[in-house]
């Protein structure tokens, strides 16, 4: 049953995209894998479609949430004539060959036992510390919804065609993630987290790497405000808002 679109929004992933997308074309019921170039300023999408890909450029970088819904759409046209379309599984530019992991995602949507999977890794290799966004994103997560999500932020999701159009617009960078779950959750969506044996590039401690995690604590803030009013009170100076 082909079934599956793979949506893989990248910016400057040259040295691993080839790999992620050989891996995610190996995926049972896989037969469509969309790059979204977001603005590299490498050969990301030329390698991507050299693998196999197809590939919708973004001449500038957009942020994730725009490149999830270029990648979307993509799928929609290409699925024009079908009966049923295409269950979406976003996967990160960096799980390398591990993608071809991430079947397990899959298969509770595919049942029709979950709208929503999130993936939760099993690996016990420590990805770079940014606890304080998933603090932020988790608790904020559980007070819009009364659902504590074990990984908030993991981006390895897969969706059905009605749960994603149920979520958009999509929030913008990073807050893509916290928002989708708590916009499908209130609206009566099943979410279920799935472990999976996936691993990506871990987040450095450098200064570039701090600056990643700063952009992700604000895009969180942000989207955490416009769904949950009192958030606005405890994050309001960082993002140059009063309360």
């Amino acid at each position: 049953m082909q079934d599956v679109a793979v949506i893989i929004p990248a910016k400057d992933e040259s040295e691993r995209i080839a790999a992620t997308v050989k891996a995610a074309l190996e995926l049972p019921g896989a037969d469509l894998v969309v790059v979204v170039d977001d603005g590299s300023a490498d050969g990301t999408g030329q390698v991507a479609r050299e693998a196999g890909a197809r590939v919708v450029r973004h001449s500038r970088n957009r942020g994730k949430g725009a490149a999830m819904e270029s990648g979307a759409e993509a799928v929609r046209l290409l699925d024009e004539g079908r009966d049923q379309p295409r269950h979406l599984l976003f996967l990160d530019a960096d799980l390398a060959g591990t993608a071809r992991d991430a079947a397990p995602l899959v298969e509770p949507v595919r049942a029709g036992e979950a709208d929503m999977t999130i993936a939760v890794f099993s690996s016990t290799v420590k990805l770079g510390g940014h606890g304080f966004v998933i603090r932020l994103s988790r608790d904020g997560i559980r007070r819009a919804t009364g659902w504590t999500a074990t990984a908030p932020l993991n981006g390895q999701r897969c969706l059905t065609r009605a749960a994603f159009e149920a979520g958009r617009p999509l929030a913008a960078g990073f807050g893509v993630e916290t928002a989708l779950t708590i916009d499908l959750l209130r609206q009566g969506f099943r979410v279920r987290e799935v472990e999976v044996p996936l691993a990506h590039r871990a987040t450095g401690t450098d200064w570039r790497s701090q600056v990643h995690r700063a952009r992700q604590f604000r895009d969180v803030a942000r989207a955490l405000a416009v769904r949950d009013p009192a958030v606005v009170g405890r994050v309001g100076r960082l993002l140059g808002r009063r309360p």
